[in-house]
């Protein structure tokens, strides 16, 4: 999951977790542009309640909402991750959804893609 963050100190604690009370062994990035009301502080805090779960990336200053995207993009890739979704820290998009979206990648292939041509 793909989150990325300015100025979300108070939404950032909620919407990490409902991600992680869906008890899905879902994997977190956090995209921080430089927010100065203290974001990056609260998810390093809550590192340690979800190790090896949570991951923050701290950039300087507000580069863009798609940038962010992208930053977060390449460190799943880099990871081997097989599935990366995206989520606004801001609850426009619903936590609850996510079972079922990872649920319909991986096992509903509707929208098989296989060398560049979605199936």
């Amino acid at each position: 999951m793909v989150i990325p963050t300015y100025n979300e100190k108070e939404n950032i604690s909620a919407i990490l977790h409902s991600i992680f009370d869906l008890q899905q062994d879902f994997h977190v990035i956090v995209i921080d542009d430089g927010s100065p009301d203290g974001t990056a502080q609260i998810v390093k805090d809550l590192q340690l309640k979800f190790p090896g779960q949570l991951f923050i990336e701290e950039r300087r200053g507000k580069q863009g909402l798609g940038t962010a995207y992208i930053h977060g993009f390449k460190w799943a890739i880099a990871r081997d991750y097989q599935y990366v979704f995206e989520m606004d820290a801001d609850f426009s998009h619903n936590p609850n959804d996510l079972p079922r979206l990872y649920d319909a990648c991986k096992n509903e292939r509707s929208r098989c893609c296989v060398s560049g041509r979605v199936m």
